[in-house]
């Protein structure tokens, strides 16, 4: 999707404003699909990891209303190995499994609102690097407001065209440096 995305970029810029266009375009078209690529599967996997505290939590009340213990599946996430680890240590030692499937549940779940209070305090670092990075559409607009022309200087000269494509990298290095700072752990550790 991502490569799909730089090729269309690049071919739409180079048709309609050039080479230097083109590379622009397929640079932010991969950034851009990479975040969308990026936002889909965290939503994915949090829907996922709901759904598993949801079915862990159904279990302990089956366990509770009497019925059989079945096979713990095999998961190699955090939430898996502590699941297996409480079905054995109940084996074992007689403790009552759904109990200690609650606490497992309830143990994960405060994880996850830690996560989500910390996903909280990173917003505003994410929203000062998005703006920051949209800040030279600003410049853009600026030149054409005081009569200019930007987009020929940028994309039709040497230093222009060094200039964007310096700026592009620039953004690009921000944003993911940006991203890698305010990366929350997975969950699976």
């Amino acid at each position: 999707m991502m490569l799909l995305a730089g090729v269309l970029g690049a071919a739409v810029g180079g048709v309609t404003a050039g080479p230097v266009a083109g590379l622009l375009l397929a640079g932010y078209a991969v950034l851009g699909a990479r975040a969308v690529h990026r936002g889909r599967t965290g939503r994915h996997t949090t829907q996922q990891r709901r759904r598993r505290l949801d079915q862990l939590s159904a279990l302990a009340a089956d366990l509770r209303a009497g019925l059989p213990v079945p096979e713990p599946d095999g998961d190699p996430d955090r939430l898996g190995r502590l699941t297996r680890a409480a079905v054995r240590l109940a084996d074992r030692t007689g403790a009552p499994l759904a109990e200690l499937l609650e606490r497992v549940e309830a143990d994960a779940r405060a994880y996850d609102r830690g996560l989500a209070a910390a996903a909280a305090q990173a917003a505003g670092a994410r929203a000062t690097a998005l703006l920051l990075a949209a800040l030279p559409l600003g410049g853009i607009g600026l030149g054409y407001g005081i009569g200019a022309d930007p987009l020929a200087v940028l994309l039709h000269t040497p230093v222009g065209a060094v200039s964007a494509v310096t700026a592009m990298a620039l953004q690009i290095v921000g944003l993911l440096w940006t991203e890698r700072l305010g990366r929350l752990p997975d969950g699976d550790d």
